[in-house]
């Protein structure tokens, strides 16, 4: 007897799914095929019984980062188990099986339930209700379709808020970044309607009468009083693009997509530094193997610093302690035509360097970053640290004149303290907020919302 084999659908790392017997028209579920059970959030769990049936109810919030959305649920218990959570700790779970839809297909998947308020994602699929169903692509990411905010919206009944305020959009690719998170709740904080659009979902109407910004389900974007861009490297074309559009139907942005094109081009951003009379370390830039010696000897030699010019977040950066070490890494750069610069190694810095958080011409809050052990870059995505620090005079002049001369109302200005006095290494047109909220406990994200309700001379008693 031959047997069909069923065909398996390949998702993401991420999807969203249907539990249509609990209630819940749409989920955001975290694929994990290292986690054995699937897992849904649930609070005030109870138990009772229909007839001689155990059964459980529970409250879910359904949405990610929202404990204003509830559904009431309730199912049959099938089972209750000890489970191990991430963190290595049991617990004893009420078990449930109902209906999933993933895509196109529906099958049954057994759920135990735990409060997952602390966690990002409110179900977790293990790989049990996977097997033999679905393969899982860990690089892709909502293979089974999006689902916009205004869609939930509707599917969730949620009456959208009285403008009391501005309207202001974040413009972003992640959602559940924190400084996009921090900025969100900032706005909302003071009062303000705060809509979170996906870069990659949005469209735009190149007219010269009525330029238009659509977003993904043919909704036409409108009545904005500002735009906060936050574009990821990967995505500055198209981000760039996108916020020149919003500025051409007469939006506020508050930093322009002309800032922030000129920020992103490393070389072209060290070049205006220069011309706006700011020290910077010795650079050099060059496109000919042949040229690799005399661009060595052009920063000073070894040791040097080989940065790649589309890297960001200390990646495409390499330290080069001896001049054949630097010939090596140089050529091979140059091997898969990667644009590079080569700079001088400022050895006095320590690994250390500052981020000052510049606002509308003024420093706001400052720290230093220290390197993790054995790195040489100061780097808190890659394991270094953060603390409060006093800039100097010179240091804060510094920093403002650089966002000035990249036209940033918002920027992050590195910079490193040597010998002959600070120096600037990069402004940053997407500063994150997180390594500086958490280390000088100030509401960066409420100074930028504020700066917006100066530029557009809003009062919350106009």
């Amino acid at each position: 007897m031959n047997i069909t084999p069923v065909e398996k659908t390949i998702i993401g790392s991420e999807e969203w799914c249907t539990l249509s017997q609990l209630g819940i028209p749409a989920v955001k579920v975290r694929v994990d095929s290292g986690a054995k059970t699937s897992v849904l959030h649930a609070f005030n769990i109870q138990t009772f019984k229909r007839g001689a049936t155990p059964w459980v109810s529970f409250d879910v919030h359904p949405l990610q980062h929202n404990r204003k959305v509830s559904v009431r649920c309730e199912a049959p218990v099938l089972d209750r188990r000890i489970i191990k959570n991430t963190s290595g700790a049991s617990e004893k779970r009420y078990v449930i099986k109902v209906p999933m839809r993933l895509g196109e297909n529906t099958w049954d998947i057994e759920l135990t339930l735990t409060n997952r308020d602390s966690m990002g994602y409110r179900m977790l699929l293990g790989r049990e209700a996977m097997t033999g169903r679905v393969l899982v692509d860990p690089a892709a990411s909502m293979n089974m379709g999006r689902i916009t905010d205004l869609e939930l919206r509707d599917m969730y009944g949620i009456a959208p808020k009285k403008k009391t305020g501005l309207k202001i959009a974040l413009l972003a690719t992640n959602p559940d970044l924190y400084s996009n998170q921090r900025i969100m709740e900032a706005g909302e904080e003071r009062g303000h309607e705060m809509i979170f659009y996906n870069i990659k979902d949005c469209y735009m109407k190149l007219d010269d009468e009525t330029p238009e910004v659509h977003y993904r389900g043919g909704h036409i974007i409108n009545g904005l009083d500002a735009v906060i861009p936050r574009i990821r490297p990967s995505a500055t074309f198209y981000g760039c693009a996108l916020t020149r559009q919003f500025e051409s139907m007469g939006l506020y942005s508050q930093n322009s997509s002309l800032a922030i094109s000129q920020s992103r081009d490393k070389l072209f951003s060290l070049q205006l530094l220069i011309k706006s009379g700011l020290d910077i370390p010795l650079t050099g830039f060059a496109n000919s193997p042949i040229d690799t010696n005399e661009l060595i000897d052009m920063v000073g030699g070894a040791p040097l610093i080989v940065k790649l010019l589309e890297g960001s977040q200390g990646r495409g950066v390499v330290l080069a302690e001896t001049k054949k070490a630097a010939q090596s890494v140089i050529n091979a750069f140059k091997a898969v035509k990667a644009n590079l610069l080569v700079q001088e190694f400022v050895k006095e810095a320590g690994g250390k360097d500052l981020r000052l958080f510049v606002i509308n011409g003024k420093v706001k809050a400052a720290i230093q970053r220290e390197a993790a052990p054995g790195e040489f870059r100061a780097n808190i995505h890659q394991g270094g640290t953060a603390s409060v620090i006093r800039p100097t005079p010179q240091e804060r002049r510094l920093a403002v004149k650089a966002a000035k001369s990249m036209g940033l109302a918002v920027a992050g200005v590195d910079l490193i303290r040597s010998k002959t006095g600070p120096l600037l290494l990069e402004v940053n047109s997407s500063p994150g907020l997180e390594g500086i909220e958490a280390a000088t406990e100030k509401d960066v994200a409420g100074m930028m919302i504020e700066a917006i309700e100066q530029q557009l001379k809003w009062s919350p008693d106009a």
